[in-house]
């Protein structure tokens, strides 16, 4: 059994969150900077046994394409042709760093370490990566 790779990309940062080999649970894993992304996930493909990989796509409420749509197909694009036998699930990341904002702070995290965007950025990929799960359990 393989693991799960989920990414949350951004323009400066992309966080990354992965499950157990089980694929039941949804662990952060680390916060990428964005040019330096794909020849992280390239080498933990290479060590990890991925089975597939999940990108967070950004939509407004309305469901229409917001500003960072765009780059983050284009990073879809990219995956797809650098992976090509790996499925590649693109999942709604609506809310995500509001919730894990939410969760920092239910969690006790301290405010000094709320306020790094690379916590927000790994969190986000661990919500959108267990909202994967979840869906796929129904």
């Amino acid at each position: 059994m393989g693991r799960i790779l989920a990414i949350d990309y951004g323009g400066k940062r992309v966080g990354l969150a992965v499950t157990d080999e089980l694929k039941i649970i949804a662990n952060a894993l680390e916060t990428i900077p964005q040019n330096e992304v794909l020849d992280y996930i390239k080498r933990y493909v290479a060590k990890e046994n991925v089975e597939a990989l999940v990108l967070g796509m950004p939509k407004n409420l309305n469901n229409t394409s917001t500003d960072a749509t765009k780059m983050v197909e284009k990073f879809h694009l990219l995956l797809q042709k650098e992976f090509p036998n790996k499925e590649i699930h693109l999942v709604d990341e609506r809310f995500t760093s509001k919730m894990a904002v939410s969760a920092m702070v239910t969690g006790g995290m301290k405010k000094k370490d709320r306020r790094k965007k690379e916590n927000i950025d790994k969190i986000s990929a661990t919500i959108i990566l267990q909202s994967f799960l979840e869906q796929r359990m129904f």
